[in-house]
């Protein structure tokens, strides 16, 4: 079998070649999170966050979508989707922060907290979705929250995210205590020891950090942001506060640039679970298929319209 070499000069092994040659006689892509391991974002047909990858999948003409993420996120594709077949390599590669909040939990806020409107990070079930009156992302929550004519919002799931948000809204805000384990580990007193190291440097920190961390950034974005900030940034060194995934699209776009991550334990063990031996068999097999009933599907497209149109 032929070679086959990508855009940025690396060959293909054996099982990277099996992988195109299945995509293009299955009409199927890959979309991979920017928290992937290396190999998955290598293969991958596109990469970018959760909501970025689902409208990819709404988009293309392909038949097959293979999900190289966390569970919610295929979800999401296929309440995009109904239409395609959504496929997740590894059914346990679930999200923590997502399973911090059930569908009986967001009735009870609902009970608790009558004339409410419940703002639903996207990272969360389909179910929740369908009961949550709007969804946001990392990059919208301030101005999803600040658009919505109710003045009282009661943010889930995630407690970081929320209080980001709270900082820049006179709304009456309460929140869920969810979080993220990942960003939950990053430490400011180490963040400040780097800072003082590396004097010049610029710490980028995603929202689903403590607010004490936050305090401590040049900069605050979702991933998305986080590679045009140092894309456009005159720095040379960066402090990085998510996933160690994003340094395989930061190293590739910027070379001269040096990346210290804000914690030596900054991985995603649910992400990690996606392999390119894993993507393989999904594309032989079709497996496993993720679909959202019709009824949740509709209702949590509703919310994720009312986003888009606010956005």
């Amino acid at each position: 079998m032929d070679k086959i070499v990508l855009k940025q000069g690396k060959v293909m092994n054996d099982i990277e070649n099996k992988i195109l040659k299945l995509c293009k006689e299955k009409n199927a892509i890959i979309l991979a999170h920017n928290y992937q391991r290396d190999e998955v974002q290598k293969i991958a047909t596109a990469t970018g966050d959760s909501l970025q990858l689902a409208r990819i999948a709404k988009d293309s003409d392909a038949e097959i979508i293979v999900t190289a993420g966390v569970y919610f996120m295929a979800e999401t594709a296929a309440i995009l989707s109904p239409d395609k077949k959504i496929l997740i390599p590894k059914l346990e590669a679930g999200c923590p922060l997502a399973e911090m909040i059930t569908k009986d939990d967001i009735l009870k806020i609902k009970e608790d907290y009558p004339g409410y409107s419940i703002v639903t990070y996207v990272n969360s079930t389909s179910e929740v979705k369908s009961i949550s009156d709007i969804v946001c992302t990392s990059s919208n929550a301030v101005n999803v929250v600040n658009n919505i004519e109710n003045n009282n919002i009661f943010f889930t799931p995630d407690r970081n995210l929320a209080q980001w948000t709270i900082k820049h809204s006179d709304k009456n805000i309460k929140f869920w205590d969810g979080f993220c384990p990942v960003h939950q580990r990053i430490d400011p007193k180490y963040v400040k020891k780097l800072k003082k190291d590396y004097s010049g440097s610029k710490f980028v920190a995603h929202p689903e950090c403590s607010p004490e961390v936050l305090e401590l950034a040049d900069y605050i974005c979702s991933t998305s942001g986080l590679y045009k900030f140092v894309s456009e940034s005159e720095a040379k060194d960066f402090i990085i506060g998510t996933e160690k995934g994003v340094l395989y699209k930061l190293k590739l776009e910027n070379p001269d640039k040096n990346f210290l991550m804000a914690s030596d334990d900054l991985v995603c063990v649910n992400m990690k679970k996606i392999t390119i031996e894993s993507i393989l068999e999904a594309l032989e097999k079709e497996q496993y298929v993720v679909s959202v009933s019709d009824t949740v599907r509709e209702r949590a497209l509703s919310a994720v319209e009312k986003m888009v149109n606010i956005t």
